[in-house]
């Protein structure tokens, strides 16, 4: 996608994702969102399967500073594998399918997959 330009970015509708500095810088880049439904913040990758892996790490631990919390996190994230990702966007494209099967309303669980 990196090669083709055809890349597509999603994220929850947190405020500071769609203020007018962002909504400006992603039509000036030419970045295509993904359209996000209201209340589903299980919906972004990152809150079903990165913040999930980083907070089982990081639990319990005490820090001293910000720069430790941030060698830490970046350490996790490193750690990441290919697998890792494709695990993350199966797990993305199932919760997408039960969202669209709900016909956009609220849902508990994974269901199974």
């Amino acid at each position: 996608m990196w090669k083709n330009g055809d890349w597509l970015l999603h994220h929850d509708n947190a405020p500071t994702h769609t203020s007018l500095v962002v909504r400006e810088f992603l039509t000036k880049n030419n970045m295509t969102t993904v359209p996000h439904p209201a209340y589903s913040p299980d919906l972004a990758p990152c809150d079903l399967y990165v913040f999930a892996k980083m907070k089982r790490r990081l639990k319990g631990q005490c820090f001293v500073s910000i720069k430790e919390i941030q060698a830490e996190s970046q350490q996790v994230l490193n750690m990441l594998t290919v697998e890792d990702f494709n695990e993350c966007f199966q797990k993305w494209q199932n919760r997408w399918d039960r969202c669209i099967q709900a016909q956009g309303d609220n849902f508990e669980g994974d269901g199974g997959n």
